[in-house]
């Protein structure tokens, strides 16, 4: 009763801080406070719980280093020209029949370059959600499209935070991730191609029958929203010499090599602020704030496609992963969520290791509010599920009873260390087909309305993001099959 009070407190505040609009940190903080008190009422130490605490925030110190070379990047990228380069070769291409798979594909180079949704969201997403509504596009179809490709790399880059993340908490390689979520995420993504090409081959049909009013509302949205000369809005604040390129190159040559992703992003650090001084002719104290607060374009229209980046921008997700870490430490002294982490894994027993962690995922990230927190939730709740599927083979038939896993005594229950290796390589799989993926479908939850709000496309485009739906989908259905093999096979 004292579990599903405490949690029960902790959704209110979250969906409070959410619905009024209010920063996040505060509602987690309380968070902190809840189960704190709930551990004290469980006769756990005070000072216990705050050793365990500090000690799972200290675990995460790697990828908080990591998060603020990501921001002194995406900053340098901004101001450097490369972000203004790659959308002004880019937007080329877009065509009125082709532009929903073409926003897909765009937006999925970009954030798969950037490792970032929301910067991609913020550039790219938004010159196609322009350029789009323009050509006469669906602006839910559209804005489907582009939540969708900003979420291929966010899933996928060797310079994204959730990939860091889930590579950091389950101690795995992240080029050893980054292989295995291109083949878990090929078949799902040829899919989405192949939906969006077919609803602009369906878009243009209908387009075609009424040509007249086809260019009427065309000519309306172009006034409407102002769609400028995207080559000569950049040309006039940047040189978009081919040199401003080549920190994007750096970051994919390094990356084919498997180079540290520290090492990968310095690289980049250091070919951008060369680039922003022997190019852009910036000054030293202006690299110097522009490191600190990110780059603030003075022309407006330039502002809203490219502002943004440096480590203070960092600041807001640091924190959501210390204060989420803490939970960790919390509930392994507190055992606050033994009876979850038990049902979860009996549910795993009767339905499989990857759809339980899917359906762990739902629930997080419908609590969570946040990408964040729903990762390392989801983390915290499925530890130990994968272990049955390195002992049956994957998707085996393990006994739900037999097979009951406690999500924290799991790792540590005396396997060899290539069954516990092979174990948390399933999870952090699991996790970035699960978690990543869900946390932008759900309303409520930053990860999706933040996208959709830059791009300006209705919340009903969620259900036009395909690929976010394929992922887990594919996996489900995967597993499902191989389960059934297995046990016909028996």
């Amino acid at each position: 009763m004292a579990e599903t009070l405490t949690m029960l407190a902790f959704c209110a505040a979250l969906f409070v801080s959410v619905g009024f609009g209010w920063p996040i940190i505060p509602a987690l903080l309380i968070g902190v406070l809840l189960f704190s008190g709930y551990g004290l009422i469980r006769k756990v130490s005070l000072r216990s719980i705050a050793v365990h605490a500090a000690s799972s925030i200290r675990a995460t110190s790697t990828v908080l280093v990591t998060f603020v070379l990501i921001g002194l990047l995406t900053s340098l990228w901004r101001a450097s020209g490369t972000i203004a380069y790659i959308v002004t070769h880019a937007i080329a291409v877009i065509h009125p029949v082709t532009v929903l798979p073409l926003s897909f594909l765009l937006c999925s180079a970009m954030s798969v370059l950037t490792g970032s949704s929301f910067a991609s969201a913020a550039t790219m997403g938004t010159v196609c959600m322009s350029f789009g509504l323009t050509m006469g596009a669906s602006p839910v179809m559209l804005g489907g499209s582009i939540l969708a490709g900003v979420y291929v790399g966010d899933r996928c880059s060797p310079v994204s935070t959730s990939a860091l993340l889930v590579s950091q908490l389950t101690r795995t390689n992240l080029f050893d991730n980054l292989g295995r979520m291109v083949r878990t995420g090929a078949i799902p993504f040829v899919l989405s191609c192949l939906v969006y090409g077919a609803a602009a081959v369906v878009g243009a049909r209908r387009g075609s029958q009424s040509d007249a009013s086809h260019l009427a509302v065309a000519t309306e949205r172009s006034a409407s929203y102002g769609v400028p000369d995207i080559t000569m809005l950049f040309s006039a604040s940047f040189h978009l010499h081919w040199l401003t390129v080549l920190p994007a190159v750096v970051v994919i040559v390094l990356a084919l090599m498997r180079v540290d992703v520290r090492l990968i992003m310095i690289a980049s650090i250091a070919v951008s602020t060369a680039i922003c001084i022997g190019v852009q002719g910036m000054g030293l104290m202006d690299l110097v704030d522009l490191l600190v607060f990110g780059y603030h374009a003075s022309d407006p229209q330039i502002a809203r496609l490219l502002d943004g980046g440096g480590m203070v921008s960092m600041l807001t997700v640091m924190a959501i992963v210390c204060i989420s870490a803490a939970y960790s430490g919390i509930f392994a002294q507190t055992h606050m969520l033994d009876r979850l982490q038990h049902a979860i894994s009996a549910l795993a027993g009767h339905v499989g290791a990857v759809t339980a962690t899917v359906v762990t995922a739902v629930g997080a990230a419908m609590l969570a509010c946040n990408q964040t927190l729903a990762i390392m939730l989801t983390h915290q709740l499925c530890t130990g599920l994968h272990r049955r599927d390195v002992a049956y083979g994957e998707g085996g038939r393990g006994d739900a009873g037999a097979g009951q896993i406690d999500g924290n005594a799991a790792v540590s229950a005396g396997d060899d260390d290539l069954t516990d290796a092979d174990e948390r390589t399933h999870l952090a799989l699991a996790i970035e087909d699960s978690a990543v993926v869900i946390a932008p479908l759900v309303p409520w939850a930053i990860a999706g309305a933040v996208p959709l709000a830059t791009i300006n496309a209705p919340t009903s485009s969620l259900l036009a993001a395909v690929f976010l739906y394929f992922v887990p989908l594919s996996r489900i259905i995967g597993e499902l099959i191989t389960r059934k093999t297995a046990s016909v096979l028996a």
